[in-house]
């Protein structure tokens, strides 16, 4: 296992869990140490959207062993714990799937809970922040806010897959944004076939005499 600082993973209300569940097991798969937090509106989505309500049935979804050597669970009422202080190190932050309301409480700062906070310590401390927002349409409040994080140095990625590789299956589409994630952390993996890697140059678009 690499002993690179952790990543943080939050997990919102917002929904989009197969998105958040494909995450970790991607990170734990190349044995990146994961600092995990579940709001409670994060467990009762992870429930409605995947069949993982609490921290055993995730453990069991992600693999029983590479989550005991990689994650470590922080309760997101507990505003004292490692993530909530710069002195910590990490990797980075993800949001995913980060609900309006958390996006808005990061936007001004307000740190009600440990997943707020960690996320305005990962801005002062100049680490990367991604918020992965799954919301539609966008209200004029939702878009300033993007405009307010993105000014104070995160990386808004909506959860809107791209089609030009050809998705057969809703694991492509999830596999699309969740690679882009892992691009932007630095973290490598197999996911996708990269834009111009092809034998064509174009992904998942065959030659027009096949």
């Amino acid at each position: 296992m690499t002993a690179s600082p952790p990543i943080i993973l939050a997990v919102t209300g917002a929904s989009g869990a197969p998105y958040a569940v494909r995450l970790l097991e991607q990170l734990a798969a190349a044995d990146r140490r994961v600092s995990l937090i579940v709001s409670s509106h994060g467990w009762r989505l992870l429930g409605m959207e995947a069949g993982l309500a609490d921290p055993a049935a995730l453990r069991g979804g992600v693999g029983a062993a590479r989550w005991d050597r990689v994650v470590t669970v922080f309760d997101d009422a507990d505003r004292g714990a490692a993530p909530a202080s710069g002195s910590a190190r990490s990797a980075g932050m993800v949001v995913c799937p980060c609900s309006m309301g958390t996006l808005a409480a990061i936007a001004f700062g307000t740190s009600r809970s440990l997943i707020e906070r960690a996320a305005d310590v990962t801005l002062k401390e100049r680490r990367p922040l991604l918020l992965v927002p799954r919301e539609t349409p966008l209200s004029i409040v939702h878009l300033e806010n993007m405009l307010r994080v993105s000014r104070a140095g995160a990386v808004v990625m909506p959860a809107a897959p791209g089609f030009y590789h050809r998705p057969g299956r809703v694991a492509d589409l999830v596999d699309f944004i969740v690679a882009r994630i892992l691009d932007h952390l630095g973290v490598e993996h197999r996911l996708v076939q990269r834009w111009g890697e092809g034998e064509t140059g174009t992904p998942g678009v065959p030659d027009a005499d096949a």
